[in-house]
């Protein structure tokens, strides 16, 4: 699917309503949002790797804040210098910030705007497939506090985000795969179709930019659709942590070693392991779909996953009731669901069988 095919969308917000614009040419569009005593916030390795972008622009040097895209960035102590900056070089209520780069630099800069001087209008050139096919839209803000991951933020959407494929054209296959395996969970909570037609797409998606493209627009249309009936995340759109109770797990354990939309894709493979145990899912369907997962994870192994360390990272998830995992679980593509499913011994042994089953552990 071509650029020229794309179509800009807005999406409905009580805070705001904002829009999404695709675009082939970041700096015309940067040379067109920007104003007198804004401020972009830029991943530093953006700001390396595409020198380009902010030469020559109308924009002073001071204007200009270089940060590390880490994990330590995205807290307290990581948005404290950035929020002095501000402070001290002038800028004002009405200026703007422009965040550029990946999922972090979003928490960064929407969570500075959202807070300083009680709220200041931002924008945000996603540059990851993270960040493009999924966390662009949706409005939530989320910073680290100390240990604990994401657990200080709020909604507050930008004015505009311009969505650019060539700042693809630099991801590892590794980034690429994470992109590709957070957004799929979106066509298989939407429907059959669209998850057939992401299988179709993903081998040819590896290698052309405008097949990504293309997943993009489907799958922020999809995720579109359920925030503007459940803006703050208290019903519909729980849907979209279908693959995430697992994901989050399996991270944690290997210390963010498998990036986050691999992990994801495992844990889908696993959500629909348990749906099938469960009676939920016919074993073709759990095919169908594995098929697909296994391309995404085929770089990485969770062989040595601790099925102990599993559970208590599972007991603690925050969509859990009491001691009940809250499960996201599958009865087919467009038909997923939350679960409350009891963490017994019968659960552990599902957990040792998909393990022995599908990724040769040494389980007993």
């Amino acid at each position: 699917m071509a650029d020229s095919q794309l179509s800009n969308f807005r999406v409905k917000s009580s805070i705001q309503d904002y829009e999404v614009h695709f675009t082939s040419d970041s700096k015309k569009a940067l040379l067109e949002t920007w104003k007198s005593g804004d401020m972009i916030i830029i991943d530093r390795v953006i700001y390396h790797e595409y020198p380009e972008l902010l030469a020559n622009g109308p924009w002073k040097e001071e204007e200009v804040i270089v940060v590390d895209a880490t994990e330590s960035t995205k807290s307290y102590q990581g948005v404290e210098p950035v929020i002095e900056y501000l402070i001290k070089n002038g800028f004002r209520r009405n200026h703007r910030l422009i965040g550029i780069g990946g999922g972090i630099i979003q928490d960064v800069t929407a969570f500075i705007a959202s807070i300083l001087y009680r709220g200041v209008s931002w924008f945000f050139f996603p540059t990851t497939l993270l960040a493009q096919g999924d966390s662009c839209i949706g409005s939530k803000t989320s910073i680290n506090f100390k240990n604990f991951k994401n657990q200080i933020g709020g909604f507050y959407p930008p004015v505009r985000i311009f969505i650019d494929k060539r700042f693809l054209s630099s991801l590892s296959m590794a980034e690429l795969k994470s992109g590709l395996g957070e957004m799929c969970h979106y066509f298989v909570v939407q429907s059959q179709e669209d998850f057939d037609r992401y299988k179709t797409d993903y081998p040819k998606a590896i290698e052309d930019l405008d097949v990504i493209n293309g997943l993009v627009q489907r799958s922020l249309e999809i995720k579109k659709a359920y925030i503007e009936i459940d803006e703050f995340d208290k019903n519909e759109r729980q849907v979209f942590n279908y693959g995430h109770s697992f994901g989050h797990a399996i991270e944690s354990y290997y210390q963010y070693a498998i990036p986050h939309g691999i992990a994801v894709s495992f844990g889908m493979d696993m959500s629909n392991f348990v749906s099938m145990k469960k009676g939920y899912l016919e074993r073709p369907a759990f095919d169908h779909m594995h098929e697909l997962f296994e391309q995404i994870w085929s770089d990485f192994s969770i062989s040595d996953l601790d099925v102990d360390a599993l559970m208590d990272a599972l007991k603690k998830d925050k969509k859990n009731v009491d001691h009940l995992l809250g499960l996201i679980l599958n009865k087919g593509c467009g038909r997923v669901f939350k679960d409350l499913t009891e963490p017994n011994e019968l659960f552990v042994d599902w957990m040792h069988e998909y393990l022995r089953t599908y990724h040769q552990s040494n389980d007993s």
